[in-house]
């Protein structure tokens, strides 16, 4: 975002103020008011809950990236995704299902591999993905569901990464919707649009994400290997 922030405001008279939470709590956050005229969701639901509330406009709803799930520790290991799963010692740090969408994908990861019960007394949930990252990066967890754009954060750092097959989760499409309070500001409207040139979708790709739709019987999605 500031890397996108940066070249609208290069290209544009508008400014941008941006404030960062998770998804859950900045929704929460306009229902009650918040000034926001902008929201970028890390999913689809909230953005779609906000126009049937009319509190956001339905025409501007525009889906700006995919996330992708990774499961990432210190630990050096040649074990496939489910057996480091049981065989890992330590906490297992996943965003909390309720509040963050990689929550929510990492536990559908889990259900498919059938691993809700043999691991669940191990869970620490974060409020959202960045305090995940936070809990293995700090040795509080020893494996994590975090978003693949967090490994540039992690790429000096030894240890391992699992890539999460795409068909064990609901795709993580992400999107974008003004508020009704800004329905008649141009900058508003002017940085919705700006999402879906073809620069900004090679930042977002760039950082992990993916800008074309992928499913879970999707052959041609890439995969981290």
């Amino acid at each position: 975002m500031v890397e996108i922030a940066r070249l609208f405001e290069a290209e544009s008279e508008h400014k941008i103020i941006v404030s960062y939470g998770a998804s859950g709590k900045l929704f929460a956050q306009i229902i009650n008011g918040a000034p926001i005229d902008v929201f970028l969701s890390a999913d689809q639901v909230k953005p779609q809950k906000l126009i049937e509330r009319k509190l956001a406009i339905a025409d501007s709803q525009t889906t700006y990236g995919y996330g992708a799930l990774v499961l990432w520790s210190y630990q050096i290991s040649t074990l496939p995704l489910q057996d480091i799963l049981v065989e890992s010692k330590g906490r297992i740090a996943m965003a909390n299902p309720r509040l963050a969408p990689y929550g929510q994908a990492a536990l559908e990861t889990l259900r498919a591999l059938s691993m809700i019960k043999p691991t669940q007394h191990r869970w620490v949930l974060g409020e959202n993905i960045a305090q995940t990252f936070h809990f293995v990066h700090s040795g509080n967890a020893t494996i994590g569901f975090i978003a693949r754009s967090q490994l540039r954060d992690a790429s000096k750092m030894s240890g391992t990464t699992w890539a999460v097959p795409p068909e064990l989760h609901t795709p993580i499409a992400q999107d974008a919707v003004i508020l009704t309070r800004a329905e008649h500001l141009i900058a508003a409207r002017s940085f919705i649009q700006f999402l879906g040139a073809a620069r900004v979708a090679n930042i977002i790709e760039e950082h992990g994400y993916e800008t074309t739709r992928a499913t879970r019987d999707d052959p041609t999605r890439k995969r981290e290997r």
